[in-house]
């Protein structure tokens, strides 16, 4: 048997098609909003470094943004008693706080690996993910609670036009802050900024739908104010359910069916590779670690068995991003 294993270079960048349908039409539109179809990695920012870096960026930037929106829209919610913009700033800035942990996350997963924590510290990232959904969760329920308090016990709500200007500001600040983590996290590999990025997507078109429940009371129709709020707390529980399930298969070693799949084909194909035994693949952050077992020619010499588990680790590299290291475990092929 011969082992290797290998800390990837910086600047690895693999590349692979997709070859499964997705759905079109309207379905798929809305989908794509609450649930965005995604893979475990993507093509770009593959040094760990480099991709931390990028995090951190991302998290210090729609910090400042989502703070600035939360703020501006308080004012409104003082003046003017709204239910449904006092939910979307709740959840607003539990958005804004969500940045914090994820940004303790990547600073420590630039961290070296100790003799305690081998593996370094990238699964601190997988915690922040919890806590993002756990975030969630709390903004699902006090948002369903005040909906349903304020349908029991009608207020009325003032400064509509103000109102409507807070919620057209937030859908704005959110949406922006969305589309910028949701590409980031993916640029990356981070299943935490991803889900950090529906957070505030939702928040986005709850802060639309405050909007709209502004229309419907100048329109002499009171209770759609709390109504809305009921829309918001759906929203919300929609987008935790997605990165419940996102934030779960990272914690319990969960890989795209997909890379597996490219990973046995490039091993496959080396020559003097006999069979893929097994191939095993986790993330650890946005980070990807590999562990492959292949039979190759008994014939070949320690030496060249050697060689050719080396050179199906360089191809393992290329055809899989985001690949952080690999141990490529070779033995001899049985025969008959």
């Amino acid at each position: 048997m011969t082992r290797t294993e290998k800390h990837l270079p910086a600047d690895q960048s693999g590349h692979h098609g997709h070859d499964h349908d997705h759905h079109t039409g309207l379905r798929a539109a809305v989908t794509g909003i609450f649930a965005p179809h995604s893979h475990d990695s993507a093509d770009s920012l593959d040094s760990a470094l480099e991709s931390s870096a990028a995090g951190i960026r991302a998290v210090k930037i729609s910090l400042v943004v989502l703070g600035v929106t939360a703020l501006a829209q308080i004012a409104v919610v003082v003046a003017s008693g709204s239910i449904a913009l006092a939910a979307d700033t709740v959840h607003n800035f539990s958005d804004a706080l969500t940045a914090v942990p994820l940004w303790i996350a990547f600073a420590l997963s630039t961290k070296a690996a100790t003799r305690r924590y081998t593996y370094g510290f990238g699964r601190v990232e997988d915690l922040a993910g919890m806590f993002v959904v756990a975030m969630i969760a709390l903004s699902a329920i006090i948002a369903g609670y005040e909906a349903v308090g304020r349908l029991i016990h009608p207020r009325p709500i003032e400064h509509l036009g103000w109102v409507a200007l807070a919620g057209l500001l937030g859908f704005v600040g959110n949406e922006w802050v969305a589309l910028y983590r949701i590409r980031v996290g993916r640029q990356i590999g981070s299943a935490a900024l991803v889900a950090d990025g529906l957070h505030a997507r939702t928040d986005g078109f709850t802060s639309l739908a405050v909007v709209i429940g502004a229309g419907g009371v100048a329109l002499g129709f009171p209770l759609a104010d709390p109504i809305i709020g009921l829309v918001i707390t759906v929203a919300i529980l929609a987008v935790l359910r997605t990165a419940v399930r996102d934030v779960f298969r990272r914690l319990m070693d969960g890989v795209d069916p997909e890379l597996v799949e490219m990973a046995q084909a490039a091993l496959a194909a080396r020559p003097g590779v006999r069979a893929v035994r097994s191939v095993r693949m986790r993330w650890i952050g946005h980070r990807l670690h590999a562990d492959a077992e292949l039979d190759v020619d008994p014939d070949l010499t320690l030496a060249q068995a050697h060689h050719v588990a080396h050179a199906a680790e360089h191809d393992l590299t290329h055809a899989v991003p985001k690949l952080a290291t690999a141990m490529i475990h070779a033995y001899p092929a049985h025969t008959h």
